[in-house]
C-alpha cells in the first residue's frame, strides 16, 4: 500500500523549511513562523463561485465550492512538492 506522508517538509542548505502548510506538525517548536500563502481564495460574484488564484491573480481553478478549492490547491501543491 503506497500512503502519502500526511505532511512533508524540505529544508534548503541555509536551513529554512518550505512545505505546504498543515497542523501535522507543530511548526512553532522548530521556531518563529513566516508564512506565506501561495494563493488566494475568494468568491466571484458574477461567476457565483469560487476561485483559486495565484498570486499575480491568475486564476486557477474555479468551483461553486470553496471545499473543493482547499482541496484541489493542497492535491495542487503537494503534486508541485514532489517535484
Amino acid at each position: 500500500m503506497d500512503r502519502k506522508p500526511a505532511a512533508t517538509l524540505t529544508f534548503t542548505p541555509h536551513g529554512l523549511a518550505h512545505g505546504l502548510y498543515t497542523e501535522v506538525i507543530d511548526l512553532t517548536r522548530l521556531g518563529r513562523l513566516r508564512v506565506v500563502r501561495a494563493t488566494t481564495i475568494t468568491f466571484d460574484n458574477r461567476l457565483q463561485a469560487w476561485r483559486v488564484k495565484d498570486r499575480t491573480g491568475f486564476a486557477l481553478f474555479t468551483s461553486p465550492s470553496r471545499e473543493k478549492c482547499l482541496e484541489w490547491e493542497k492535491e495542487y501543491f503537494s503534486r508541485r512538492e514532489e517535484v
